[in-house]
């Protein structure tokens, strides 16, 4: 099928058992989601409102209770869980590197675990380099202790192309950077997703990112999946929390108006 998504989620449901006989945790309740080719996508929502589990879901680090997931046109219980991870691109918060492993290694890992040969590896790491804007004279051979969050998180957007995935799964990628960084960094990944040709979903609980760098946002509460939409379909949604994340930039926005000078004088 032409159109078909390239990650669909049917009627997903994933329950997690209770500490000390406490009753299960529905933590993803009945969702269903499809995320087409070339898509940005951010799932948003307060904490425990399931959008990580279902992201986990999607490369099976954990597996779906009831319901059926698609990535590819694939049934992912049908594909071994390894293989699928190597052909999805993931980046954690903060990075999540391999501490023992320096920058060249780090990005490298996934295309010596598929057995590239070293040298096309060696030519893809520094080619990954340019692509996240380090330095490969001075970042290739450093360790992530001896990087800033920044890079370690640009390393980690490497990382995750490295076997040329056409779907990255992000996971609160800028949550822990500064505001100047996450900034350049979210238009940076914005730009390589545009360009390469990517599928990308994005966790975040940030109204404000997810508006500014999503094509479409899905709003997560409680485990179930509120409202998706574009920004302007979402401002259309009844429901009362999604208008309350909505009026939360919007605040900010005139705030920020009221504070600042209108001429643009520092």
């Amino acid at each position: 099928m032409e159109n078909a998504p390239l990650i669909a989620f049917a009627h997903v449901g994933k329950s997690f058992a209770g500490g000390r006989g406490a009753q299960a945790v529905r933590a993803v309740d009945d969702v269903s989601l499809a995320v087409a080719q070339g898509e940005f996508l951010a799932i948003v929502g307060g904490s425990g409102s399931g959008k990580t589990t279902l992201l986990r879901l999607a490369n099976r680090l954990i597996d779906a209770d009831e319901g059926r997931i698609t990535v590819e046109g694939e049934d992912v219980r049908a594909v071994d869980p390894i293989q699928l991870r190597r052909r999805i691109g993931y980046v954690f918060q903060s990075g999540g590197l391999f501490p023992h492993f320096s920058v060249a290694g780090n990005i490298g890992i996934t295309p010596k675990l598929i057995g590239t040969p070293p040298e096309e590896i060696s030519a893809r790491v520094d080619e990954l380099l340019d692509l996240v804007r380090l330095d490969r004279a001075l970042y290739r051979d450093r360790f992530p202790h001896e990087l800033s969050g920044g890079q370690r998180q640009r390393v980690g957007v490497a990382r995750a192309l490295a076997a040329k995935p056409r779907i990255v799964l992000m996971d609160e990628p800028f949550g822990a950077l500064d505001p100047l960084t996450r900034d350049a960094l979210g238009d940076d990944y914005r730009e390589l997703h545009r360009s390469l040709g990517l599928t990308t979903v994005m966790i975040t609980h940030d109204m404000t990112e997810a508006l500014l760098l999503a094509d479409r946002i899905a709003v997560m509460r409680g485990g179930k999946l509120l409202a998706q939409g574009t920004p302007a379909e979402l401002s259309r949604s009844g429901d009362a929390y999604v208008g309350e994340l909505l009026r939360t930039p919007r605040r900010q926005a005139e705030r920020l108006n009221a504070l600042l000078p209108r001429d643009g004088a520092a």
